[in-house]
Order: structure tokens, then C-alpha cells, then sequence
């Protein structure tokens, strides 16, 4: 089937709204944020208000549906994923500080490019040719003076390496350990089992790279998703109703992280706040259980 939808304008695409239903007060107001946002991105914010179509009809919006209220779930949507890369740079930096640590101690500064400490070596191999073509783009001033100085091994020391991969191909390192007895004393500082770990690795690598490209957070249903875990009982408790295919169980994640990493940060405070100041974004559409508010992970942040 060929695409023959023809392009729509600024003035047209506001009175197709209408025409659905949407009220739109202020036009001039909704012709800049349409201009500077689009059609096709504000989008995934009003599905949510849209009924279904009659046969061979199109979709029309509910009742009393503004303009205003699909803006104000676009703008919520954007400051949970602020809230959430903000705490990803945290928990990254510090899987990859102590990751690196531990294999420098461990293995020496080149020990992790040998093949013996994986538990796949044709993945290891596609790894470390990754890493090459990073490093080799890379510009960092550490980058260009190790490139410059040393011809030999090709690759820099863990602690560089660690600085200039990808968090995806990070995962991918210590996921591939062999030995089961060094994932778990990579993981045991976070307080929690190293399969756990790698999954949520694995897992918040893909959200990372949904807030990187500015993609729809707040009901996003993953394709990656994380597996729960049975200990510490805080989490468990906590994840136990939740839906696991949306963002409740990343943030509770990121919270446990963040107690560990940094102490004192509020930043749960600061996502129950956001929450509390949009009504229109159902917590229950992010995965949030019945009664969410009486658990400890949520009820202590007041």
C-alpha cells in the first residue's frame, strides 16, 4: 500500500482537533506549541482522551477534552524524564566506577580485554570491537594522549575504557562474566543479587535511551523489561502488584540505588511532587499498584 496521506498545516491541523473535539481556548497559544513541538509528538499525549471511532469514522475526543490538559501531560512526561536521567547518571557512574575498580584490582588495567574472564568468547570479541570504534572516536583529551603515546595494547586501561563506552556495552561486560563469584562482588555494594543487576542494567540502559531521545516515558509499556527481585524485602514488597511492563518498578530500582549512591537526595520526594502535581497522569498507567501511597518506598518520602 503507498502512503498518499498529504502534508497538513499549522491552521488545519488545529481545526481537525476541533472537529474531533478538542476545545481549544487560546489558538495563537496552541499554533506556537504545535509549531514548536508537532502534531505528531503531542500525539501520544492525547490518546489517552481520545473513544474509539465508529466504523469508518474518525477518532474524536471525550468529553471536555483541552488542549491545556494534553500539554499538561507533554510537560509532565518531560519532567519525569529529567527526574529519571537524572538518577540513571548517578546509578551509571557509579556501576561503572565500581565495575572498573573491581576488574583494575582484580585482573590489572588491560585484565578485562582477556578473553578467559567471559563467559562467551565470539561476544566478547564483538564487545571489544565495539569499544575499539568508541575509543577510536573518541576525542576526550585522555583519549587522543593515550592514542598518541602508547601503541601497545590498542585499547587503554579499564578505568579510561570505562569512561568512553557506551552504558549498553557496559552492561554487556558485566553481564558476560564467567566467574558468578565476581558479579556478585560487583554487584554486593548495591545491595543486590548480581542477576538482578544485570538485568536492570540491561534494562535501564534501554529507558536511558528512550529519555536520551526524548520519547514518551510516563505510560510507556517496555519492550526491555527488568526482573523483579526477591530481596531486600523493601523491593519486594513494593513491586509485588505492580504492573512490570511500565515505570513503577524502574523507579522503585533507581530509588534503592540511589539510597546507597546518594543518601539524602530527595530525589523520590521530588517524583512523588511531580506526580502529585498532575493529576491527569494516572500513576496506575505507570504501573503503580492499588494503595501505592501505603508503601513504605512511597510513604516514607513525606
Amino acid at each position: 500500500m503507498k502512503f498518499s496521506k498529504p502534508a497538513t498545516s499549522l491552521p488545519d491541523q488545529i481545526a481537525l482537533l476541533r472537529t474531533r473535539g478538542m476545545i481549544i481556548e487560546d489558538e495563537a497559544a496552541a499554533r506556537h506549541y504545535m509549531q514548536f513541538i508537532s502534531y505528531y509528538r503531542l500525539r501520544a499525549y492525547w490518546l489517552p482522551f481520545e473513544v474509539p471511532p465508529e466504523v469508518d469514522g474518525d477518532h474524536a475526543f471525550r468529553n471536555v477534552t483541552r488542549f491545556e490538559d494534553v500539554l499538561s501531560l507533554y510537560i509532565f512526561d518531560r519532567e519525569l524524564r529529567l527526574l529519571v536521567l537524572d538518577a540513571i547518571e548517578r546509578v551509571e557512574i557509579a556501576l561503572r566506577a565500581h565495575w572498573a575498580h573491581y576488574m583494575a584490582m582484580t585482573h590489572g588495567p588491560h585484565g578485562y580485554l582477556e578473553q578467559q574472564h567471559y563467559a562467551h568468547i565470539e561476544r566478547h570479541a564483538k564487545t571489544v570491537a565495539e569499544l575499539t570504534k568508541e575509543f577510536d572516536r573518541s576525542r576526550d583529551t585522555f583519549a587522543v594522549h593515550y592514542r598518541e603515546k602508547y601503541t601497545s595494547p590498542e585499547l587503554p586501561p579499564i578505568w579510561m575504557a570505562a569512561e568512553v563506552m557506551s552504558f549498553g556495552l557496559l552492561s554487556k561486560f558485566f553481564g558476560d562474566l564467567n566467574r558468578r563469584a565476581e558479579r556478585k562482588a560487583i554487584a554486593k555494594p548495591f545491595g543486590l543479587d548480581e542477576k538482578i543487576l544485570t538485568s536492570f542494567a540491561h534494562h535501564m540502559s534501554h529507558v536511558r535511551n528512550i529519555c536520551a531521545h526524548h520519547g514518551r516515558l510516563w505510560n510507556k509499556r517496555f519492550t526491555v523489561r527488568m526482573m523483579v527481585p526477591t530481596y531486600p524485602a523493601r523491593l519486594t514488597v513494593a513491586m509485588r502488584n505492580a504492573d512490570a511492563r511500565y515505570l513503577h518498578n524502574t523507579l522503585v530500582m533507581l530509588d534503592h540505588l540511589l539510597m546507597i549512591i546518594a543518601p539524602g537526595s530527595g530525589w523520590t520526594r521530588r517524583v512523588v511532587a511531580l506526580i502529585d502535581g498532575c493529576p491527569l497522569a494516572d500513576p496506575l498507567s505507570m504501573g503503580f499498584p492499588e494503595g501505592w501511597r501505603e508503601l513504605p518506598v512511597w510513604r516514607d518520602t513525606a
